[in-house]
């Protein structure tokens, strides 16, 4: 079958709200040059990093909540300033379409790869490029994507939606787990426990030999159950002290000093998103004189996703689905998911 010349799929236009989102049926196809691969989108996930994308709140000039955002900002992309227009979307599992030369994928496997891409340099050994952030992402038809960055999930049992919501949440969440070093007998908590990373970070968690609790509305309390946790707390609620050997944490916001309290002396807290708000209040006596250790987490090991891909193509990993949408309402997706009315993954089919 020909590949066609245009396809279909999102523009972003500038930081903004959803009139940002421009829907094209005459965007061009991608061509693989030396190294790259050509990758049919077969589906796309819905994640806080878009919406945040799109707004401009990894801006420094924004310091409220990830739903708050009012103002204009020139740097509001993971690396600063975005290049627009941007196609979006950094949860990817498609079928290789095309492929250049050096690459060692055939037309026909099914593939996902990491939202975070590491592009290490001299002097940033942690440096990456983001999916739908510094390079165009899923939320178009097609995808150009680097081979290097492409994982076989030919036969992971996990139908294409289940594989397009795991990149950025599971990728997220193990990478949080594995730079606090859970292990097996450890109590965790987890912040923002009903979303994409929380739901993910549970699954994990437990799959290491951790007790969890989460923090959650009261409504969404049992699903985070249904997913391995002990138990959970309301997110109003005050949380015991010294009870916590990790703290999960991608909410942040006024409760932060009661998460680095609840942490047992030497604790490790993990932190990898702000969606209550980046900005905190913080006891240092409360962090020095209990030896509590503090992780910021982003950049992400090649082992990380590695480790994931095995347990997809193991189907020791399952994300819970909570509603599927057509690309074109792409608008409609993030508003459903930013009402956080669903517990579980929203996930878009081109």
């Amino acid at each position: 079958m020909t590949t066609p010349t245009v396809m279909s799929g999102v523009f972003l236009t500038q930081h903004g709200g959803p009139e940002a989102l421009e829907w094209r049926d005459d965007l061009p196809v991608p061509q693989p040059g030396p190294g790259q691969a050509l990758v049919r989108v077969l589906a796309a996930g819905v994640n806080n990093t878009d919406i945040n994308t799109r707004v401009g709140w990894y801006s420094s000039d924004v310091t409220g909540a990830t739903d708050s955002v009012d103002q204009d900002v020139d740097a509001g992309g993971w690396g600063g300033a975005l290049q627009f227009p941007r196609i979006q979307g950094g949860d990817l599992c498609g079928v290789v379409e095309q492929v250049g030369s050096g690459v060692a994928f055939q037309p026909g496997q099914r593939v996902t790869c990491p939202i975070n891409l590491p592009r290490p340099r001299p002097g940033h050994p942690t440096g990456f490029v983001a999916l739908g952030s510094e390079l165009d992402g899923a939320f178009a038809q097609y995808c150009l994507v680097e081979a290097d960055d492409l994982y076989d999930v030919s036969a992971s049992p996990l139908s294409d939606v289940e594989i397009a919501a795991i990149p950025c949440a599971f990728g997220t969440a193990e990478n949080l787990l594995a730079r606090a070093g859970v292990t097996s007998g450890q109590k965790v908590l987890i912040t923002g426990a009903s979303g994409g990373v929380g739901l993910a970070a549970v699954q994990l968690a437990v799959l290491r030999g951790a007790t969890v609790w989460g923090v959650s509305s009261p409504s969404k309390a049992e699903v985070v159950k249904l997913q391995g946790a002990a138990d959970t707390f309301d997110r109003d609620a005050a949380l015991p002290a010294d009870m916590f050997d990790v703290v999960i944490d991608v909410v942040g916001g006024p409760a932060w000093p009661g998460l680095i309290l609840a942490l047992k002396p030497g604790g490790h807290y993990a932190v990898s998103g702000a969606i209550a708000g980046p900005i905190v209040k913080a006891d240092l006596r409360d962090i020095y004189l209990r030896d509590i250790t503090i992780h910021g987490c982003t950049h992400q090991a090649f082992e990380v996703f590695g480790r994931l891909v095995e347990m997809i193509n193991g189907g020791r990993i399952m994300p819970l689905i909570a509603k599927t949408y057509p690309l074109k309402d792409i608008a409609t997706a993030q508003a459903d998911f930013q009402s956080k009315a669903f517990a579980g993954k929203l996930v878009l089919i081109p």
